[in-house]
C-alpha cells in the first residue's frame, strides 16, 4: 500500500469503552451490557460507518487495573461475555462488516480455537477473524491446572518470550487445520451416496515443541480459505508473532517517528520469517475521545479521570480532540507504512458513533476512505486473496 491508498479502520469493543468510569456515563448501557441486543447496537453502528471490522475483547479473568495480576477494585466494569460465541451471535444480524474476536491461546487448544472461527466465518459468510492473545498470569494459569506460570515482573521475561513461540506455533495448528479440507471436498451426491471424498482430507501431522496434532478438522475449509489472523504487539516478540503468523498487526506507536520504527522492525521479521513476499497490514491502536469542540474532548477525558479517582493511562496513544484533527493525525501516520487504525472508543456510547458520523465523512470528503463496501468478505475488505490450500494438489 502506498500512503496515498485509503486507509483502512476498525474499532476495539470492550465493555462501555476504554476509560474505566466510561460505565457511568449516560450514554453508557450499563445494564445491558451482558445482552445481544447491546452488542448488536454497536456493531450495526460501526457498519453504518463503513468499517472494515469490529473486535471484541476477551481474557481468562476478570478485568483489572494490574497488568499481571487481578485487583480488587469494585468501581469499574468487571466480566465479559465469551468473544467468540458473541461474535456468532451478531454475525446474522450483519451484512459486510468484519468480526474479530479475541482468543486466548495460552492454556486452550488450537483444534476447538480453528474449528470455532471456521464456524463463525461460515455463520457470518467470510467476515470472520481472531485476534490471538498470550497470558502470563499466574492465577489464570489456576483456572486450568495443567501447568504453573510463574510470576513475572514485567514482559520482558523469558517466560514471555516462550509464550510467543507457543502461540506462533499455535496459529500454524489453526491454519493447517482451516486447509485440512480441501475446498472441493464434499461431493454430497446422493445418487452415488458419497458425501465427501476422502482422498481430499489430509492429516496435518504438526510436531512441535508445544504442540502434536493430527488432524483433520471436522469443519471444512471456511469460506474465506483462512480468516482473519490479528495480534496486538508492543515491542520485538510480539512484532515477530506478527510477523510470523498475522495477516493484521495492531501497533501502538507514540508518533510518526516511532510509527516508522516500528512499521520497519516488522518489515524486517518478516523478512526473515520468510513472508516478505506476503501482505501484512500494520494498524496503529489509538483510544479517542471525540468531539466537534476538541476543549470539550478535553474536557470530558479530565472528567471522567475525576469520576475514576486517577489519571486515565493506556498502552496506546491517547487522542482528544476533533474528528478533523483526528483525520489529520491518522493520514500523518498513514505516511510512515501504517495501512490502518484500530481505534478505541473511551465512551463507546458517544465516541463510536462520534467515529462514525464524524471522523469517516471527513476521510471521505479527503478520499481517504470508502464511500461503500466493496467487497463480501473480511480479506475482500482489506485487499488479501483467498490463500490456495497448502495441501490441495497443484
Amino acid at each position: 500500500m502506498s500512503p496515498s491508498s485509503p486507509l483502512h479502520l476498525a474499532v476495539a469493543l470492550d465493555g462501555t469503552g476504554w476509560h474505566p468510569a466510561s460505565w457511568r456515563e449516560p450514554v453508557a448501557r450499563p445494564r445491558e451490557l451482558f445482552t445481544a441486543g447491546y452488542w448488536a447496537d454497536l456493531v450495526a453502528e460501526a457498519e453504518h460507518g463503513l468499517l472494515d471490522f469490529v473486535t471484541f475483547e476477551d481474557g481468562l479473568g476478570l478485568q483489572s487495573s494490574h497488568h499481571l495480576a487481578p485487583d480488587d477494585r469494585t468501581d469499574q466494569v468487571r466480566g465479559r461475555l465469551d468473544a467468540v460465541l458473541l461474535a456468532a451471535r451478531i454475525a446474522p444480524l450483519t451484512r459486510h462488516i468484519g468480526l474479530v474476536p479475541t482468543a486466548v491461546v495460552t492454556h486452550t487448544e488450537p483444534f476447538h480455537l480453528s474449528k470455532a472461527i471456521a464456524t463463525l466465518d461460515y455463520v457470518s459468510t467470510g467476515r470472520a477473524g481472531v485476534r490471538v492473545q498470550i497470558t502470563a498470569r499466574p492465577h489464570e494459569a489456576e483456572h486450568f491446572g495443567r501447568r504453573a506460570i510463574p510470576r513475572i515482573e514485567s514482559y520482558d521475561s523469558p517466560v514471555v518470550t516462550d509464550l510467543f513461540d507457543e502461540a506462533a506455533d499455535y496459529v500454524e495448528v489453526v491454519r493447517r487445520l482451516w486447509d485440512s479440507w480441501e475446498d472441493d471436498a464434499e461431493i454430497r451426491d446422493a445418487a452415488t451416496g458419497r458425501f465427501i471424498d476422502r482422498d481430499k482430507l489430509h492429516y496435518i501431522d504438526f510436531e512441535g515443541r508445544h504442540f502434536s496434532v493430527k488432524g483433520p478438522s471436522i469443519t471444512p475449509r471456511p469460506p474465506q480459505g483462512q480468516p482473519l489472523v490479528t495480534a496486538l504487539a508492543h515491542q520485538t516478540v510480539p512484532y515477530r508473532l506478527v510477523a510470523r503468523q498475522a495477516d493484521v498487526g495492531y501497533v501502538t506507536p507514540r508518533d510518526a517517528e516511532h510509527a516508522r520504527e516500528i512499521v520497519a522492525e516488522i518489515r524486517a521479521e518478516q523478512e526473515t520469517a520468510g513472508r516478505a513476499g506476503q501482505p501484512v497490514h500494520v494498524f496503529g491502536d489509538l483510544v479517542v475521545f471525540l468531539d466537534d469542540d476538541p476543549a470539550a474532548a478535553t474536557a470530558r477525558r479530565e472528567r471522567l479521570d475525576e469520576a475514576a479517582g486517577e489519571p486515565y493511562d493506556s498502552d496506546a496513544r491517547v487522542f482528544a480532540g476533533s474528528p478533523d484533527q483526528l483525520a489529520d493525525l491518522l493520514q500523518e501516520l498513514q505516511a510512515t507504512g501504517l495501512t490502518g487504525f484500530r481505534l478505541r472508543p473511551a465512551v463507546l456510547g458517544h465516541d463510536l458513533p462520534a467515529i462514525t458520523r464524524g471522523l469517516v465523512p471527513e476521510l471521505q470528503r479527503r478520499d481517504a476512505f470508502r464511500q461503500a463496501y466493496e467487497a463480501d468478505t473480511l480479506r475482500g475488505l482489506l485487499g488479501l486473496a483467498r490463500p490456495a490450500n497448502r495441501y490441495a494438489a497443484a
